[in-house]
């Protein structure tokens, strides 16, 4: 067994259980460094692989790459991330992903009647956004994120002009 301080891009992702693809794409947006070798190999450090671990364990939680991305940035000289480093980020992002959180489940509690009643008619469903009155409050299913058609609908009137 090998026992360097490095790791070829092969013995990374057979440790880490990914591509090669993945971990070039990781390096490409910036979450995994690399050096080149003296033939031009890809070399990582060993910690390395404690440094995929973090960003495949916030991907699991529902953190984009952009997030996770200024996550590791934040971090002195590019270090890979520490356990006190994954309990102070994930509490920071503990809001976030709790309305992530709430969203999911606003959208599970009304997707049954949405798309279960049947109705198909855009005259009729209480997610309808006549005229897009929504958009205002910002881009996706206002309606599904929490949004309430009254709230909507008394905007909408207020930025009519008289």
């Amino acid at each position: 067994m090998k026992t360097t301080d490095t790791l070829t891009i092969g013995e990374l992702a057979a440790r880490a259980g990914m591509a090669t693809s993945a971990l070039r794409y990781y390096e490409q947006r910036g979450l995994l460094p690399s050096v080149r070798s003296s033939g031009g190999h890809r070399l990582y450090a060993r910690s390395a692989l404690r440094r995929v671990a973090f960003v495949r364990a916030a991907q699991a939680v529902g953190l984009t790459l952009e997030e996770i991305q200024a996550a590791l940035a934040g971090l002195p000289a590019s270090r890979t991330p520490t356990a006190a480093d994954w309990e102070r980020l994930s509490r920071q992002w503990q809001p976030m992903l709790d309305a992530r959180i709430a969203a999911m489940q606003r959208l599970r509690d009304q997707l049954a009647s949405c798309i279960g009643c049947g109705c198909l008619s855009l005259k009729r469903c209480r997610l309808y956004n006549p005229e897009d009155t929504a958009a205002v409050r910002g881009t996706g299913p206002r309606y599904l994120l929490g949004d309430r058609s009254a709230d909507v609908v008394a905007e909408a009137a207020a930025r009519k002009p008289r």
